[in-house]
């Protein structure tokens, strides 16, 4: 009688092992999924400072500038690119500026960054 109880419960231990290996697998698998959305998103960090930098060279540039006329996409050496746009308090009833309100719009592969300028 005792022997048939053991051998009744030896598939017991094998289905617990294989349960507890199946929850260890999908918490591994579920970690490892975060860590690489975050290590993407952390090189893509690199890309951000670049363009807010691509920006303000294109302000400075407007503001260096002896016109006030747009600056269209201009390329940098480090494949960065950016955009001045220059809008006056007569010609754009939302800018509050004295003179003019200038945005540039700095651009590193995908991603975008903008600055905005009111005198």
């Amino acid at each position: 009688m005792k022997i048939n109880f053991i051998i009744q419960q030896r598939g017991v231990s094998i289905l617990f092992a294989v349960l507890i290996l199946s929850v260890i697998l999908a918490i591994g698998l579920g970690i490892s999924v975060i860590l690489i959305q975050q290590s993407k998103m952390m090189s893509q960090i690199g890309y951000s400072v670049v363009a807010f930098y691509a920006a303000d060279n294109g302000i400075e540039a407007i503001l260096i500038a002896t016109t006030t006329n747009p600056i269209p996409e201009t390329n940098l050496p480090n494949e960065a690119t950016y955009q001045v746009f220059v809008n006056t308090t007569s010609s754009d009833p939302t800018c509050i500026a004295q003179h003019y309100c200038l945005k540039s719009i700095g651009t590193f592969k995908t991603t975008k960054r903008a600055i905005e300028v009111n005198y």
